[in-house]
């Protein structure tokens, strides 16, 4: 007997929703804000980060921006390089490295965030405000469970 082939319809598939969100929401806030810049996209995660948390050690910034540890030591040394960031040895460990927003990268990321957050508005215009935060858990919620098992299995 043959099996009927199963059909995925994009439209409804949570994962390239997702994606075709997440995509969309980067391009526009790279070439319309970040760019002129010079900053890419995992470079303003990094700087968001910084800003919200204050500063933090890079193994931190690394599991809290969802980047790869030697790729945010890479970026970690470009924004150095920059003036956006500061860089210097745990007083608890001197193995732990701990990253922190110097002024220059404080008052770009203070002129930054109201672009992130008037972007946001814009995607979510139309949809009431508990309808958002119910979205927002529940995206947070499905990080946990595609992230909780592999992080057990490692």
């Amino acid at each position: 007997m043959q099996q009927k082939q199963q059909r995925l319809d994009l439209d409804n598939y949570l994962p390239y929703l997702v994606n075709r969100v997440g995509t969309t929401v980067v391009s526009i806030y790279t070439s319309e804000t970040l760019a002129r810049e010079n900053l890419t996209i995992d470079m303003w995660r990094v700087l968001a980060a910084l800003a919200h948390a204050g500063e933090l050690r890079q193994i931190d910034l690394s599991t809290r921006t969802t980047i790869d540890p030697s790729t945010v030591s890479r970026m970690v040394g470009r924004l150095v390089h920059m003036g956006l960031v500061t860089r210097n040895r745990s007083k608890a460990s001197s193995r732990e490295v701990v990253v922190a927003l110097s002024p220059k990268g404080s008052a770009l990321v203070a002129r930054l965030i109201p672009v992130a957050l008037d972007l946001e508005g814009s995607a979510v215009a139309g949809i009431p405000a508990k309808d958002v935060q119910v979205l927002k858990r529940s995206l947070r919620q499905v990080f946990e469970n595609l992230t909780a098992g592999r992080r057990a299995a490692r």
